[in-house]
């Protein structure tokens, strides 16, 4: 069951970091065009707001990846998650943005998981002796 853990954990992050990683890239590449989605969808200052959501993607989504302050990094993404589905997802209601609502709770639910838990083997973390 411990080698189990070795290999698991490192997958589960490898797959958590993988979206915010992706929309990070994707948000880089188009910040005007993404800053008007956001302005779309009623999101206050969306000029800084893209600016905001691109470090919490890549910068989150790094950290999980490579477990360094993961309980911190998951703690950030699991609000950004929060406030994500309540802030942007409900109020607009249709049946997409249902699945991404309930996506985001899941996301939370893992992210809590990783708060609890840690990064695991393979990860800075545990390479510098580092709880959080």
């Amino acid at each position: 069951m411990q080698n189990s853990k070795t290999y698991l954990l490192p997958l589960a992050r490898l797959l958590m970091s993988s979206l915010f990683l992706w929309d990070g890239v994707l948000q880089l590449r188009d910040p005007g065009g993404t800053a008007q989605y956001f302005a779309s969808l009623g999101v206050p200052v969306p000029s800084v707001a893209i600016w905001i959501s691109i470090a919490i993607h890549l910068l989150g989504g790094l950290a999980i990846l490579v477990g360094f302050k993961t309980r911190w990094a998951a703690a950030v993404l699991a609000l950004f998650c929060l406030g994500t589905a309540f802030g942007v997802h409900l109020p607009a209601g249709d049946t997409k943005n249902m699945v991404n609502f309930y996506k985001n709770l899941v996301m939370t639910g893992g992210f809590l998981y990783v708060i609890s838990f840690g990064a695991g083997a393979i990860s800075f973390d545990e390479g510098l002796g580092l709880k959080s």
